[in-house]
């Protein structure tokens, strides 16, 4: 199901206004929902093993942004996240890092000590997480507490009110304003797709991060009932696959939430290789934004090594 949208050239004028940017996004194409779960559902029945079942959790490992979002976050379990993530099973250590760790902007030094010399990113939440309700000042402040902090990513929440009122210039500008705080801090925005209500919006939003400048567009905050789904990451990566056919410009895909066991991660990583291509196969451009994903990958992993299902507590418990 491709995604027809027009020229490079064009797309330069798409945002010059409200009505030019309204009519450019309810100008894609509309999504059919049955096909869309179709394909997503018939990719999840691919069978991986031996080999590169151990290829596919290595690479998914790799992937993970470690995350702690809780409002009883302590500096001593940053730490210990952040030991994780450096070396994820003390007991072998050619298992790989993670991509990042995520945490709230006050944890962002802590975590930064944590994983310092190991190349492991800390990644941050901002613009008033998960709900976003807060004035551009307060968001932006917010970015920058980040950023002074240290953090390598901002994870941003898009104004899921203004982008279901049609305001979508509003959103689009706040994007770019929070792009330009972030420095060269990457920049994931978040859709929280289970708000968004259908995959025409969840399409509209993934072309609007895109031209706002994201480095990620990212499914979900993870604190909704309706997280990451592979029809809606699906979605998602047809639209980055699209966006740099028609601009040269490569945007990664975070799902979030959700995602808990290695045979999920594996059913995604096919949604890659399978939509977007080898390209995205990387953690420089997907990502798994999960907390206990990463203990199933590590058993499983274990288990492939050694014969053996170890179980829970052969894992910490985060």
């Amino acid at each position: 199901m491709p995604t027809t949208a027009p020229t490079a050239n064009a797309l330069a004028d798409v945002t010059a206004s409200d009505s030019t940017l309204r009519r450019f996004l309810h100008g894609l194409p509309g999504v059919d929902a049955v096909g869309l779960e179709a394909r997503a559902a018939s990719l999840g029945t691919r069978s991986i093993k031996t080999t590169a079942k151990a290829y596919a959790i290595d690479l998914a490992i790799s992937m993970v942004d470690l995350t702690t979002l809780e409002g009883a976050d302590t500096p001593g379990k940053v730490r210990a996240l952040g030991a994780k993530a450096v070396l994820p099973d003390p007991t072998d250590r050619t298992a790989p890092t993670t991509a990042a760790v995520c945490v709230y902007p006050d944890m962002v030094a802590v975590a930064k000590e944590a994983v310092a010399g190991s190349g492991v990113k800390v990644a941050s939440v901002a613009t008033a997480f998960p709900a976003g309700r807060a004035a551009l000042g307060v968001k932006l402040a917010d970015v920058r507490d980040a950023v002074a902090a240290g953090a390598d990513e901002v994870d941003m929440v898009i104004d899921r009110g203004a982008f279901l009122a049609g305001r979508y210039l509003k959103v689009y500008d706040e994007i770019v304003a929070v792009k330009e705080v972030c420095g060269d801090a990457r920049l994931k925005v978040i859709f929280e797709t289970g708000e968004l209500s259908t995959y025409d919006n969840i399409r509209r939003a993934s072309w609007l991060g895109m031209l706002a400048g994201a480095d990620f567009i990212k499914t979900s905050t993870g604190k909704v009932a309706v997280n990451a789904t592979p029809a809606n990451t699906l979605l998602m990566l047809e639209a980055v696959r699209d966006f740099r056919a028609q601009t040269g410009v490569q945007v990664g895909v975070k799902p979030a939430g959700g995602i808990r066991t290695s045979k999920d991660a594996i059913k995604f990583l096919v949604l890659v290789n399978e939509t977007a291509g080898e390209d995205w196969l990387d953690n420089h451009w997907f990502r798994f934004g999960a907390s206990s994903l990463l203990n199933d990958l590590l058993m499983q992993r274990q288990k492939l090594a050694t014969g053996r299902y170890s179980g829970p507590d052969y894992v910490t418990v985060d």
